[in-house]
């Protein structure tokens, strides 16, 4: 890795499925960071793609989107156990999900540091990263000189996709990390401007915890993703910059920070 001035690191997150894009997330850059949602469960913006659509077809991920978009989540989780009646869910999802995961980890390059999306599911990655692949949760790195923390997962929401974890357990996690230059997570700060989804037409989930401890610490940069299309993909909080680099499945571009 270049030291000093000629540090240069690309971001991802919410990669969704995209391999091929993934594949090339690296060139030109040091290292890769990927901030988690490798998962593509339901593409909101093409219901054709996706684990729920290969399993029950485009017409039914039509429905369950438009439920989950007008907030009828107790109609969604209706809808989505009649379909499942009959089929062994975890192991369906779990079949899937180790296809995709097995493409997506033999794309990252070396290095990548990695955390966990809300819809990764955590017990399967030690079985596909590569020695070349650091898995990272309320733990610290230092890269080209400037120390890195990582957060993954999101919090509890009617959603119940396979990460999500309680407050507590998430601000623990962040207060473990510490005094970083770099704060990176997979959900942004609970700032309304960053956690409001144009496309979705919905508030999601942020974290006060992180809020908070950028507020105290004041690292160089918090990144993250989660909201595909927030209303502010970046803003100043005291003296970080908050960056949303969860654009990257529509996109294939990541975000770079150079030093």
């Amino acid at each position: 890795m270049r030291a000093g001035a000629n540090t240069r690191v690309h971001v991802v997150s919410d990669v969704h499925g995209n391999t091929e894009a993934l594949a090339r997330a690296g060139d030109g850059a040091d290292a890769l960071i990927c901030l988690g949602d490798l998962v593509l469960f339901l593409d909101y913006a093409d219901h054709s793609r996706g684990i729920f659509p290969d399993l029950f077809g485009v017409e039914n991920a039509d429905r369950i989107v438009a439920l989950r978009t007008a907030r009828r989540f107790d109609e969604a989780r209706d809808f989505g156990r009649q379909l499942w009646q009959g089929m062994d869910r975890n192991a369906a999802i779990t079949e899937a999900v180790r296809r995709q995961y097995a493409e997506m980890f033999a794309a990252l390059p070396t290095p990548t540091y990695a955390t966990y999306g809300n819809v990764d599911i955590p017990a399967l990655w030690p079985e596909y990263a590569a020695p070349g692949t650091t898995v990272l949760d309320g733990e610290r790195v230092e890269i080209g000189g400037r120390v890195f923390g990582f957060v993954g997962g999101g919090l509890r929401t009617p959603m119940r996709t396979p990460y999500e974890i309680g407050d507590e357990e998430y601000a623990a996690k962040i207060e473990a990390v510490g005094e970083v230059d770099v704060l990176c997570t997979h959900i942004p700060p609970e700032v309304p401007e960053l956690v409001y989804d144009t496309v979705a037409r919905r508030f999601e989930r942020g974290s006060r915890a992180l809020l908070d401890a950028i507020r105290r610490t004041r690292p160089r940069y918090s990144l993250f993703g989660h909201v595909h299309q927030p209303l502010a993909r970046r803003m100043r909080i005291g003296a970080t910059e908050c960056v949303n680099v969860g654009h990257f499945a529509s996109t294939g571009r990541p975000w770079a920070l150079e030093w």
